[in-house]
C-alpha cells in the first residue's frame, strides 16, 4: 500500500512539474547555463536525436568541440597531440580529491581524453570528474555514499539497469561494452538510430522512446524506475528539464565527449562508461584496438593532398569545420592536409563555420578531395546531386578528377570506432580498396 502511495505521489509530482515547465520554459529560451552558449544545438539533429529537428542555422555549431592544438605536419605522431594522465597529474595521487572515509588508490590512465578524469578509492568507489561540468561519485552495489560528502558531488549508485539515454554519442560505447541491457529508455526514436543493436532493442521493446532530451516523459521515467539520465550538453538549453529530472530523484550525468580535442579522445570515453557499467577491463581492451589503427599510420608520410569536409546549407552557403576541430585532426592523422587551416581564432566560436559560396569556392576549387558531410544533410548519391546544389562545383578539381566522397548518416553515432574513419580517409588518400571502407563512399 505504501509503495503504491509513493508511486502515485511521484506521478503527481511529475505531472505538476511538467505543468510548471510549460509555463516557465517559454520565458527562459536557451539562456540557461553558460556552457550551452558554446553552440550545441545541432548535435542531436545531426545524430537523429531530436525527432526530426531542422538543420542548423547558418554559422551555428554542430557540436562544442575543438580539434588539434598541435602543429600540423601531417603524420600520425604529431597530428593531434596526445596527453597521458601522468602528463596531467604528476604524482599518482596529486590532484585526487579527498573523500571522507575513503583512501585514494589510483587514477585511470588516459591517452587522449582531456575532458574527464577518474579517481579510484578503497572499497570500489570511483570519482568521475568531468571538467568544467560536475563531479560524480560512483558507489558500488550494496554500499552507501560516505557521510560528509561535498554537496556538489552527484552520487551515482550501481548497478544501473534503467538508464534514460539522451546523449546519442554514448549509445555506441554502451554497445561496444555489451551493456545495452542497462539502457531502458532513449531520447531518440527507432528511426533515428544507426546502431544495429539499438534498433533491434527498440524493435523488441527492450528499449523504449521516452521523449527527446527537451521533452522527456516524466511519468514514464518514474513508472520505468529510471535510475540514471545520461544527457548531452544540449540539456543546458533547457535547464528546467534537468532540474525536474533531479527533483524526481533521478541523477543526471552530462556527457561532454564532443569537447575532446583528439579524435580518439571521444572514443576514450568508453573507459568512463566502463566504470559506470562495471566493465573497466572490457573498455580498456576495446580502446586498445582502436588505438592500434593510429599506430599503423604512425610512420605514414603526409601526402600533401588537400581535403575539404563540408555540406551545403539550404541558403546556399557551405558549412565547413574549424581548423582545430577533431575532423581536421582526423584528416591530418590520415596523411592529408585540411584545406581551411586559417579558420581558427576567437571569431570562430563554433566547430562549424558557414561560408558564402564565393568564399568557399576561392579555397576549395583546387582541393584534391571533397568529402560531403551527410550527418546533417542527406548523402549525395551522384555528382549531379552535388551540381544541383551549385553549378560552380563543375569547376572544382576534385569533381573533375572523380575525387568526391560522402560520409554515411551513422558517422556521428559511431563514437566507438572513430579510428576506422581515420583509416577510411587514409585509404581515400592512397587510392586504397573502397570495399575496406566503413564510412566513406565515392560519389560518381
Amino acid at each position: 500500500m505504501r509503495e503504491r502511495q509513493m508511486k502515485s505521489a511521484k506521478r503527481y509530482l511529475a505531472l505538476l512539474l511538467a505543468a510548471f515547465l510549460l509555463v516557465s520554459v517559454s520565458g527562459c529560451g536557451s539562456a540557461g547555463g553558460g556552457r550551452a552558449a558554446e553552440g550545441t544545438m545541432q548535435e542531436e539533429a545531426r545524430n537523429g536525436g531530436t525527432d526530426a529537428e531542422t538543420e542548423p542555422v547558418s554559422g551555428s555549431g554542430e557540436e562544442p568541440v575543438s580539434g588539434s592544438d598541435a602543429e600540423s605536419d601531417g603524420n600520425a605522431e604529431s597530428g593531434t597531440a596526445s596527453e597521458t594522465s601522468s602528463d596531467r597529474g604528476g604524482a599518482a595521487g596529486e590532484g585526487a580529491p579527498e573523500l571522507p572515509g575513503l583512501a585514494f588508490e589510483s587514477r585511470l590512465e588516459l591517452m587522449y581524453a582531456q575532458a574527464f578524469d577518474v579517481y579510484r578509492y578503497t572499497d570500489g568507489y570511483s570519482l568521475i570528474d568531468v571538467h568544467d561540468s560536475a563531479r560524480y561519485l560512483v558507489v558500488p552495489e550494496g554500499k552507501s555514499a560516505p557521510e560528509g560528502l561535498s554537496e556538489d558531488i552527484v552520487v551515482l549508485k550501481q548497478p544501473f539497469g534503467r538508464i534514460y539515454l539522451a546523449a546519442t554519442s554514448a549509445m555506441s560505447l554502451f554497445d561496444a561494452l555489451d551493456s545495452l541491457d542497462k539502457i531502458r529508455m532513449t531520447g531518440t526514436r527507432e528511426s533515428g538510430w544507426y546502431i544495429d543493436n539499438a534498433v533491434k532493442a527498440m524493435e523488441s521493446g527492450d528499449m523504449i522512446f521516452a521523449g527527446k532530451y527537451s521533452e522527456p516523459d516524466y511519468e514514464l521515467l518514474i513508472n520505468e524506475g529510471c535510475d540514471l539520465a545520461v544527457e548531452s550538453t544540449m540539456i543546458f538549453h533547457t535547464p528546467k528539464v534537468k532540474e525536474m529530472i533531479e527533483e524526481l530523484g533521478i541523477p543526471v550525468f552530462i556527457d561532454r565527449s564532443t569537447y575532446e580535442k583528439h579524435p580518439l579522445g571521444r572514443t576514450e570515453w568508453i573507459k568512463l562508461y566502463g566504470v559506470l557499467a562495471g566493465k573497466e577491463a572490457e573498455a580498456e581492451a576495446f580502446f586498445e584496438e582502436q588505438t592500434e589503427i593510429i599506430s599503423e599510420l604512425r610512420d605514414f608520410p603526409n601526402t600533401g593532398k588537400r581535403v575539404v569536409y563540408f555540406y551545403m546549407n539550404t541558403n546556399g552557403s557551405a558549412v565547413v569545420r574549424r581548423a582545430d576541430d577533431y575532423i581536421p585532426g582526423m584528416i591530418q592523422l590520415a596523411g592529408g592536409t585540411y584545406a581551411f587551416p586559417d579558420l581558427i581564432g576567437e571569431e570562430y566560436n563554433s566547430a562549424s563555420v558557414s561560408l558564402s559560396m564565393e568564399e568557399f569556392y576561392a579555397t576549395a576549387v583546387d582541393a584534391d578531395y571533397l568529402v560531403y558531410n551527410a550527418a546533417i544533410d542527406s548523402p549525395i548519391g551522384s555528382l549531379d546531386e552535388l551540381l544541383a546544389k551549385s553549378e560552380l562545383f563543375a569547376d572544382f578539381k576534385a569533381v573533375k578528377e572523380g575525387n568526391v566522397w560522402t560520409t554515411g548518416k551513422s558517422l556521428y553515432q559511431a563514437t566507438d570506432i572513430v579510428g576506422e574513419m581515420i583509416r577510411d580517409l587514409n585509404l581515400m588518400l592512397t587510392d586504397g580498396n573502397e570495399e575496406d571502407m566503413t564510412f566513406l563512399t565515392r560519389v560518381k
